[in-house]
């Protein structure tokens, strides 16, 4: 089971090679991630954009470019509709979002005719190294479902199981956020966390998955939260997916980790056909880098 990012890329090495479509490659920190993911072999670009621009600012970087495969697109649907395709044609493994909005590359991915499109829901994995936690933390969904019902936190729990049975995890454990732990009809959280683990219980997720539910954040991840309070689990303070019941709980904690307790971090795109690197122009370039390995990791693994 890999513990660290740095256990990431080094697994991420030992597979085979995988091919990255990059939709709009002319962008900074991207092509210095992309590039330096090829140079530990980790990934085979295909370069897709506005080709002048991206040979311009590889020249400003200081690194070749020129062994990678290239594809001109200027427009920024061209360059979203060729990197889906180099997909779904077989041609590439996964895709890379670059200087392009979100909106754009996942009209491509979502498109009927050739995208990546499945039965499950698009939503967002992070993964963090967290320096006061014991091992990578996976949380979900803080980057695309506002307020998902139990249907769609359904999908999204799969999703992100898939992400920790990529990374050697044979048991995952399943921590449903909420603001109690005890079922109360008045929080909508604490009902949906109650059914997610019955759901559980009558087989609903793959073998080696326990969900756990209604929990606080304190006793998801510290045992001592849970032997103070009484409360015993084996998903209580060792737990792998922190599954939050609505963007704002999502987006605050993947954001407290990063800039109060030192996270490092990876991020992902599940629900279509291959996975998505998606990152934010203000993740750090170890992030970028982390994510792409993940990605490659991802698609070994489907």
């Amino acid at each position: 089971m890999v513990k660290t990012l740095g256990d990431l890329l080094k697994m991420a090495q030992e597979k085979a090679t995988r091919k990255l479509a990059v939709a709009a490659c002319q962008d900074e920190e991207v092509l210095k991630a992309v590039v330096e993911a090829a140079q530990l072999e980790i990934v085979e670009p295909i370069l897709i954009g506005d080709i002048e621009k991206t040979k311009n600012i590889a020249n400003e970087l200081g690194i070749n470019i020129e062994k990678y495969e290239m594809i001109n697109a200027v427009d920024l649907n061209e360059s979203a509709e060729i990197a889906v395709k180099q997909v779904s044609s077989g041609k590439a493994d996964f895709i890379m979002k670059g200087l392009i909005d979100t909106s754009i590359l996942l009209k491509q991915v979502l498109n009927k005719e050739y995208g990546l499109r499945t039965d499950s829901l698009l939503s967002h994995v992070m993964v963090y190294e967290i320096p006061a936690y014991h091992k990578l933390i996976f949380l979900t969904d803080g980057g695309m479902n506002l307020y998902p019902g139990l249907d769609e936190k359904v999908k999204i729990t799969k999703n992100a199981i898939k992400v920790a049975k990529s990374l050697g995890n044979q048991t995952v454990k399943v921590a449903v956020i909420a603001a109690k732990e005890k079922v109360n009809p008045k929080m909508i959280a604490t009902v949906d966390a109650d059914n997610m683990k019955k759901m559980s219980l009558e087989g609903e997720f793959t073998e080696g998955v326990i969900i756990d539910g209604p929990l606080a954040l304190d006793l998801a991840v510290s045992k001592d939260a849970a032997k103070i309070k009484g409360y015993t689990s084996e998903v209580a303070g060792d737990t792998d997916i922190l599954l939050v019941p609505n963007i704002e709980t999502g987006n605050g904690i993947g954001k407290s980790l990063t800039y109060f307790a030192n996270a490092k971090s990876a991020g992902i795109i599940m629900g279509a056909k291959t996975p998505v690197v998606l990152v934010s122009r203000a993740d750090s370039h170890e992030a970028k880098l982390n994510s792409i390995a993940l990605g490659s990791l991802i698609a070994a693994y489907k």
